[in-house]
């Protein structure tokens, strides 16, 4: 049950925070948030503020934020249409019913010939069983649709995702990343302000019982500055030295209250993840400052970021197969064995897995935040927009192909559980 909660937990984080980059942007921009929704499929929770209805859907495998000018469920207007009209105190209209207008019988009904919902707001028709003028009304700029009881607020033009410029579209679609990247910094901040952040020099923290650094004599605050007679200025440094020496000797020179000690040790020889490494049972010193946790939020971030980014190359670029992927159940899994070994360990998984989201959908594939910024930037060298309908078909079928790799991964994680 801790699992499951500190599963739900991360993810709704994540999720959370990814979409409300996009949600802020969008409304910075003055776009139409239609809907921010956590999860996908059926609705499980719902309420609306604000012009937006925010939802909770029951397959956590990501979120979005619907901007006006992506939607399939607005109705078009067509001459010939038969629809009832609302209006408000300025004698504007604030209701167009589309169907059950027996069930508002203080709508004016009317037979349309015009509408214009995007750029002059008016409807221009002849009311139902009455002479044959024309007659045109104005719309209220957040009039809503009525279509089965359910309203959806109409957009105009300028509220449209494509009616705003290359730059405020970009960092529309950019920000859902951005704060990704932003939350990854602020966790790993908080844990430099809990637990402390690593010393740059190799400094030793403690020595394991029964390792190979407490039979050497290694102590508190050790400090490493010399292997084999070569000088040792990081812990980076100090650890590949000894994981690439298993079952061989090293002459350590170590700094201790002011004196140096000369001690040797040889690492015990580990297997882990079929490579073989060196190992002396040490921990690295962390220490307790402002200016040194604001740094390690940005480099932990920085370094976690390239790792994840070469590890995505060597995919793309077929060192790595398909089989090293993971989807929710993988995840999953994975925080199983991390929320064991303690909250902090449980912080640090979060951030790593934020930057991996921010990093994956800035990848430019057809349906991902990179994608749509592929075809924004194309439009920004080319001068115009690609035509909206092909550039949805691309997207769609890029949707399916990742819904396909999604349910590969899933299968493949649960196999994994049962080897």
């Amino acid at each position: 049950m801790t699992t499951v909660i500190a599963f739900i937990v991360m993810f709704g984080l994540l999720v959370f925070i990814h979409e409300l980059g996009h949600l802020i942007f969008a409304k910075r921009a003055g776009m139409l948030a239609r809907e921010f929704a956590i999860g996908f499929g059926p609705k499980i929770f719902a309420f609306t503020k604000n012009e937006t209805v925010y939802t909770i859907r029951l397959l956590p495998v990501g979120g979005y934020v619907r901007v006006a000018g992506d939607d399939p469920e607005i109705v078009e207007l067509k001459p010939g249409h038969h629809v009832g009209l609302e209006f408000n105190d300025q004698g504007k209209v604030s209701k167009i019913i589309v169907n059950n207008k027996s069930k508002h019988p203080n709508a004016r009904v009317i037979e349309i010939e015009h509408a214009d919902l995007d750029h002059r707001l008016v409807i221009e028709g002849y009311e139902i069983d009455e002479d044959d003028q024309k007659l045109s009304f104005e719309v209220d700029r957040q009039a809503f649709y009525v279509m089965d009881e359910k309203e959806t607020q109409i957009a105009p033009y300028d509220r449209q995702f494509a009616s705003k410029s290359v730059g405020k579209r970009a960092m529309q679609l950019f920000a859902g990343p951005m704060m990704n990247f932003l939350l990854a910094i602020v966790l790993f901040f908080l844990l430099g302000l809990i637990q402390g952040v690593p010393t740059e020099k190799a400094i030793i923290d403690e020595a394991q019982p029964d390792s190979p650094a407490a039979e050497a004599g290694f102590q508190h605050k050790d400090e490493i500055v010399q292997i084999n007679g070569n000088s040792i200025s990081t812990w980076e440094e100090f650890t590949k030295i000894v994981r690439d020496n298993p079952n061989e000797e090293l002459a350590m020179t170590v700094k201790r209250d002011g004196n140096t000690e000369e001690l040797t040790i040889v690492p015990d020889k580990v297997e882990t993840q079929g490579v073989t490494i060196g190992q002396i049972g040490v921990t690295h010193l962390f220490e307790k400052s402002i200016t040194g946790t604001l740094k390690y939020g940005f480099v932990q971030t920085y370094d976690t970021t390239k790792l994840i980014l070469t590890n995505l190359i060597m995919l793309v670029t077929g060192q790595y197969s398909i089989e090293m992927l993971s989807g929710p159940v993988g995840i999953y899994d994975v925080t199983d064995q991390v929320v064991q070994t303690g909250f902090m360990n449980f912080v640090m998984w979060t951030a790593i897995l934020s930057v991996n989201l921010g990093i994956v959908n800035l990848v430019p594939l057809p349906a991902l935040d990179g994608g749509r910024l592929l075809f924004v930037g194309i439009e920004a060298v080319r001068g115009k927009p690609i035509d909206p309908q092909k550039e949805g078909i691309v997207h769609f079928v890029g949707f399916a192909l990742l819904m396909l790799l999604m349910i590969v991964v899933t299968w493949n994680d649960i196999q994994r559980l049962f080897l």
